[in-house]
């Protein structure tokens, strides 16, 4: 099951939340019904072993935590 980012229209609360079905889900602060979507970057697995197993994508290549914008900046 996915896991989407929402964002609530009334009280502005951003929350993750897993996806059953086509409907948005109610804010978990104020309960609104007007919450929408938000675009994020997909996370990818990268096949090694301990925490840093997963990363997320950048259209640039490089680890999302790098200021370098390429892995050999920070080792990853």
């Amino acid at each position: 099951m996915p896991i989407y980012e929402y964002v609530c229209e009334k009280c502005k609360r951003e929350f993750e939340e897993i996806v059953f079905d086509k409907g948005n889900p109610s804010c978990p602060d104020c309960s609104s019904g007007k919450t929408r979507r938000l675009i994020s970057l997909p996370a990818r697995y990268s096949g090694g072993s301990g925490d840093d197993d997963y990363a997320q994508s950048t259209s640039s290549g490089g680890c999302a935590g790098c200021s370098g914008g390429n892995c050999a900046n920070c080792g990853h």
